[in-house]
C-alpha cells in the first residue's frame, strides 16, 4: 500500500510538472499525507483566484498578493509560497516559467512607481526563487532556466541620478540598464544584483556577493563588488 500511495503521488506530480518526480521513500506516509493536502490547498487556491484556465494549474499559498492579473502570465507547475506579493503592473508584465518555485514572503515588483512603469521580469523554467527575496522589474530583469536560489537575493535593475549637487536626488531621474541571468547557475543566500548586472551561463555566485557588470560564463564570483575568483572549468578533472 505504502508503495502505491508514492507511485500515485510521483505520477501526479509528474503530468502537472512534465518531467520525472520521485519523493524521498525514507519520507513516513503520515507526512506525505500532509504535504500533499497542502498542495491540493494550494492548487484549490489557483483555481478561486484564476478560474479554470491553463494558469490555474499551479500552487498558490496563503496570503499571497496579486495585482494587475491580466499582466501576470504562469505556466505548468508554478509554485508561489505563503505571504509572498507579485505585483505585475509594467510594460511586458511578469512572465514565471514552468515548475518556478518562489518562496515564501517573496515580493516580485515590476514597477517601482506608476509615474515612470517599469519594464518587466522574466524567469526561466525550473528556476527557484529562495524565501524573502525581492526581484524590481523597473529596467528589465531577465532570469533563465535551471536556476537555484538561497534566501533573501535581491534585484535592484535601477539607479537614481545624481550629479546635480543643487538638485535633490529624488528629483533627478533614474537611469536603467536591465539585470540579465542567464541558465544554470546557482545563487547563494543574500547576493544582491545591481543594474546592469550580467551573469554568465553556469556561474556560481557566493553568499552575501554584490554583483555589477559582466560575470563570465561558468565563473565561481563573490565578495563585494563580487569579482571572478575562478572558473568551474578548472574543477574538471583531465581526461
Amino acid at each position: 500500500m505504502r508503495r502505491g500511495i508514492y507511485s500515485v503521488i510521483n505520477r501526479l506530480a509528474q503530468s502537472i510538472r512534465g518531467s520525472s518526480y520521485a519523493i524521498d521513500p525514507s519520507i513516513p506516509v503520515g507526512d506525505i499525507f500532509r504535504i500533499s493536502l497542502s498542495r491540493l490547498s494550494y492548487l484549490i487556491r489557483s483555481f478561486l483566484i484564476f478560474g479554470y484556465s491553463p494558469r490555474s494549474r499551479v500552487f498558490i499559498g496563503p496570503g499571497v498578493s496579486i495585482s494587475s492579473k491580466k499582466l501576470l502570465k504562469l505556466s505548468s507547475g508554478v509554485t508561489i509560497g505563503k505571504n509572498s506579493t507579485i505585483a505585475a503592473l509594467s510594460k511586458t508584465g511578469i512572465q514565471l516559467g514552468k515548475n518556478v518555485s518562489i518562496g515564501e514572503y517573496c515580493r516580485l515588483e515590476a514597477s517601482g512607481t506608476i509615474t515612470d512603469i517599469g519594464l518587466g521580469i522574466v524567469i526561466g523554467d525550473n528556476t527557484g526563487i529562495g524565501s524573502y527575496s525581492f526581484v524590481g522589474g523597473a529596467g528589465g530583469v531577465q532570469i533563465g532556466s535551471d536556476v537555484i536560489m538561497g534566501q533573501w537575493v535581491s534585484f535592484h535593475p535601477e539607479n537614481h541620478n545624481h550629479e546635480d549637487l543643487e538638485k535633490p536626488i529624488r528629483l533627478q531621474g533614474v537611469n536603467r540598464k536591465g539585470i540579465f541571468i542567464e541558465d544554470d547557475c546557482w545563487i547563494g543566500a543574500k547576493a544582491t544584483f545591481l543594474d546592469g548586472a550580467h551573469v554568465g551561463r553556469g556561474c556560481v555566485i557566493a553568499a552575501g556577493a554584490v554583483v555589477r557588470g559582466h560575470i563570465p560564463h561558468y565563473s565561481i564570483a563573490g565578495g563585494v563588488p563580487a569579482r571572478v575568483i575562478r572558473s568551474r572549468k578548472d574543477l574538471q578533472s583531465p581526461a
